[in-house]
């Protein structure tokens, strides 16, 4: 091809009502939009220790080791498990649902010998059944569990089991990847000893960076490792060189991703965290209520619901295609499909972050009017 005569890209505005992407304030795309510096610039320096810090705060936590791999929040799954696992570790993975399963894919490509605590999608694992499992492992490395499923839209209850692992030697590696900055992770007071989330969920930052924090008890398990880390990449020992005091150069850094992220975690203490949990509480019930009002049937159990992502099963007669494509090109709203067995199924209707507002409900629900009717 000697001249590229294609036109311009211009991608309509969405309202973004699904599992994620979320919307993004305009003050972080007006970060983003500031010259790209070098990776080990004084100022990117500076900008990498103030996300170390706020995110510390979000994820309410001390650990030093708190910082943002360049990458989706899939790459802090596979960090949490090639790090600590060697080949022929036990780790105990909860599984109910598409993301927990994922869990068990990683830790099995690590080498590990996976023991799977099922339950049925849309349910907690019963935390006392989870503890009995780890009992009779007490050689298990991890206690893998996803605390927002988003393939269902179901809250996993940690506290009982974080006591647990706090007393023996087990990991607790938590997916925190839908509740970040939209739902309390008390990562120190749970006992939580890896924790990973996103950048374009619940923080309203475009998705490439996943903020992950790791305890001292979980570092120190990695530096007694008996063979290296396979990816070098997602080596924490080498990532915690570079955003840490060494400041060992590691990759080139995303230096526009780091300021949206700085900006959205900015725009998060601004609103205050208490503030934010109950926004995202309060419009999520609102949203649930409205739905139920079409003929929608709340799917996840009940007393563990998500505020941010709502699961629904499909009134009778409504087909799960047709719908979405009309709310998508009619209305530019979009909502997620379900994955798995779920697909076609169910709706995932997402109120995160920056969305998460009243009057996306209204779009919402004015749009299902015309459709539905």
């Amino acid at each position: 091809m000697e001249k590229w005569t294609g036109g311009d890209m211009h991608p309509s505005y969405r309202i973004l009502m699904g599992p994620g992407p979320s919307n993004v304030h305009y003050r972080v795309y007006q970060a983003m939009s500031n010259p790209v510096i070098g990776y080990l610039d004084p100022q990117i320096l500076a900008c990498m220790d103030e996300i170390s810090e706020m995110l510390r705060g979000v994820f309410q936590t001390e650990n030093r080791v708190t910082l943002a791999i360049s990458g989706t929040g899939s790459s802090g799954m596979e960090a949490s498990y090639v790090n600590f696992v060697e080949p022929g570790d036990l780790v105990v993975i909860g599984v109910n649902g598409f993301f927990a399963d994922r869990m068990t894919q990683v830790a099995s490509r690590c080498g590990a010998k996976v023991v799977r605590v099922e339950e049925e999608w849309g349910k907690i694992i019963d935390p006392e059944r989870m503890i009995k499992v780890l009992k009779e492992h007490p050689e298990a490395k991890i206690c893998g569990l996803v605390h927002g499923e988003t393939s269902t839209g179901v809250r996993q209850p940690l506290e009982e089991i974080g006591a647990y692992c706090k007393k023996v030697d087990t990991l607790l590696v938590v997916d925190a990847v839908t509740t970040l900055g939209g739902y309390d992770v008390r990562v120190d007071e749970w006992g939580i000893d890896v924790c990973y989330a996103s950048s374009q969920k619940c923080l309203s930052v475009p998705p490439g960076l996943c903020p992950i924090t790791v305890s001292p008890k979980a570092m120190d398990l990695l530096r007694s490792r008996k063979t290296k880390v396979q990816s070098f990449y997602l080596d924490l020992g080498l990532l915690e060189k570079y955003w840490g005091e060494d400041r060992v150069y590691h990759h080139t850094a995303p230096a526009s991703m780091f300021y949206a992220l700085r900006e959205g975690l900015k725009i998060i203490f601004e609103e205050g965290l208490e503030r934010r949990f109950r926004r995202h509480e309060t419009l999520g019930d609102r949203l649930k209520m409205e739905l139920e009002g079409f003929g929608f049937k709340l799917f996840a159990q009940e007393g563990y619901r998500l505020p941010m992502l709502t699961s629904v099963l499909l009134p009778e007669g409504v087909d799960d295609l047709k719908a979405r494509s009309r709310l998508l090109n009619e209305y530019n709203i979009e909502v997620g499909a379900g994955l798995g067995w779920l697909k076609g199924k169910i709706w995932r209707v997402g109120l995160m972050g920056e969305t998460c507002k009243v009057r996306y409900i209204h779009c919402l629900t004015g749009a299902l009017r015309d459709i539905l009717t």
